[in-house]
């Protein structure tokens, strides 16, 4: 299972990567969601690459994320920023914090909840 974060908002997004957010269900900054890992969701994080970042959760961070979500119905985990802050928003992991980080998201997460 992979949880995604969308990092950057919606300065000069294409309409085809809007509809993949949409879609992904990310409609703002520290959104996250956790999706199951397949061919058509690995194709949208691609696409999406830009804007997200994402990686493999842990079982208790995944546990974390649920008590902490207000809402039980939704899908959606409304995250605070990480403490610290980001990296960077605008280049690739490991210099920035976009894109694929494997299970280092779980650290990310940590600083978010």
């Amino acid at each position: 299972m992979f949880a995604v974060v969308r990092v950057r908002g919606n300065v000069k997004v294409t309409r085809k990567i809007k509809e993949t957010l949409s879609m992904l269900r990310l409609k703002r900054i520290n959104h996250c969601v956790l999706i199951e890992n397949n061919p058509s969701m690995a194709g949208m994080l691609q696409k999406a690459k830009d804007f997200i970042t994402w990686g493999e959760i842990k079982k208790e961070i995944q546990e974390k994320l649920e008590k902490k979500r207000k809402e039980k119905d939704s899908k959606i985990f409304r995250l605070s920023p990480p403490s610290g802050g980001y990296k960077s928003t605008k280049i690739q992991f490991p210099k920035g914090d976009l894109g694929f980080r494997g299970e280092k998201i779980n650290e990310l997460l940590e600083k978010m909840i």
